[in-house]
């Protein structure tokens, strides 16, 4: 099966750049290897959330991509190469195809480092290295994208969930060959 997207790390970034590339009819696969640093957090500053818990934050992300059709999947990427034009996303004992790969792994580079993508030194506290990326969420290699954390955004699940759904509009712009907007209308209760 090949996919449009697939986004490695379904953290706050890459759960929301999934709602976003589902929800726009896109093919996508959210990997999830359940190292969310978001699972140790105790969330009171994202706006239009009352307080809840890292844990409880990824799961309703997680659920709602997939309530508008990304497909889930829990197993630790172990390596992604090149297929043609595209990629293989190797998870376990199965391997995945995709035009597009979004890297949203938070504090880890060590898959970007085995695609060769450019990294560099982090300016948030405590973290040691990014992604190098462009004002569109684009790495030094063709159709790898990043976003979040791992690609030099603030840490703060407003930031970084922000950050994933920017990252996946460009995807989504660049994949339709126009710029996508996302806007529901509430419907009128006559």
């Amino acid at each position: 099966m090949m996919y449009d997207i697939a986004i490695i790390g379904a953290g706050p970034a890459g759960a929301s750049a999934a709602i976003f590339s589902a929800k726009a009819g896109k093919k996508t696969l959210l990997t999830d290897s359940g190292k969310s640093i978001t699972k140790k957090a105790w969330v009171k500053n994202h706006y239009g959330v009352k307080d809840i818990e890292g844990p409880d934050l990824l799961e309703i992300g997680m659920q709602q991509a997939k309530a508008v059709g990304a497909e889930l999947k829990t197993e630790k990427v172990t390596k992604i190469e090149n297929h043609g034009k595209n990629f293989l996303v190797h998870m376990g004992q199965h391997q995945y195809e995709a035009k597009h790969i979004l890297l949203a792994t938070g504090l880890s580079v060590d898959l970007a480092e085995d695609m060769g993508l450019k990294i560099v030194d982090g300016q948030e506290p405590r973290i040691a290295r990014n992604i190098k990326v462009d004002h569109e969420g684009k790495t030094n290699k063709k159709n790898v994208w990043a976003a979040g954390t791992v690609a030099g955004e603030s840490v703060h699940t407003i930031i970084t969930s922000g950050h994933g759904a920017k990252v996946a509009i460009n995807i989504i712009s660049e994949l339709n060959g126009q710029r996508y907007v996302d806007h529901d209308i509430i419907q009128s209760k006559d």
